[in-house]
């Protein structure tokens, strides 16, 4: 399997928009490394495969507009969203867990939910879906966008530009990016009694089925 700092080259600049965009405005993009992404390709600009000045534009963009599709897509379904068929894809509790993150947070939710897997793919769709006025979400969106679409690329530029040899620990940092960008969204989780009851039912599930494969 190919590795970020191999497979940023391949895809270039419409790829990685790509990418930003399903993760910000598709329901799949649960799946999908934005943070990650961004660092690394902010990282490659600094050894002259990217341009950092177009990377961050596009990030930028791409990001806005994943959202507004999300917040639309939220707008057109309303409440029935949460009566969507569960897939591969798409888990319930993943939108529930996100609308709680809302509702406790309100409006700056897309601007924190940003840097939270999850919540960032969701945060949209549920300002759709509580109509929240369009513009009012994009001057939030605005401000994460800005934050994360140009924040984390240039993070990793920097990075890259100050520290000799900093692609010996550009793996530890991504791993570190990731388990940071996923704290938030486990505290939140861990801190919901639902959560956590659904969390020790699929803990004991996957015990479960290691026992049974052991026997």
């Amino acid at each position: 399997m190919l590795s970020l700092l191999e497979l940023l080259p391949i895809i270039g600049y419409a790829g990685i928009a790509g990418v930003i965009f399903a993760e910000c405005g598709l329901l799949i993009g649960v799946f999908l490394p934005g943070d990650s992404l961004l660092f690394t390709a902010g990282f490659l600009a600094s050894q002259g495969i990217f341009n950092i000045v177009l990377l961050c534009s596009i990030s930028f963009i791409a990001a806005l507009a994943g959202d507004s599709a999300g917040y639309w897509l939220g707008r057109k379904l309303g409440r029935r969203i949460f009566q969507r068929e569960e897939s591969f894809f798409f888990h319930r509790h993943n939108l529930e867990r996100a609308e709680r993150f809302y509702q406790q947070h309100g409006g700056k939710t897309i601007i924190l939910a940003r840097f939270m897997p999850i919540v960032r793919t969701f945060s949209p769709v549920l300002a759709g879906v509580g109509a929240m006025p369009y513009s009012q979400f994009l001057a939030y969106d605005l401000v994460g966008g800005t934050l994360w679409g140009i924040g984390m690329p240039l993070g990793g530029y920097f990075l890259g530009s100050l520290i000799p040899n900093v692609d010996r620990y550009l793996l530890p940092l991504i791993v570190g990016i990731i388990i940071l960008s996923f704290m938030p969204t486990a505290i939140h989780v861990l801190k919901n009694p639902d959560d956590r009851a659904r969390l020790r039912k699929s803990l004991a599930a996957l015990g479960r089925k290691v026992r049974d494969k052991v026997a």
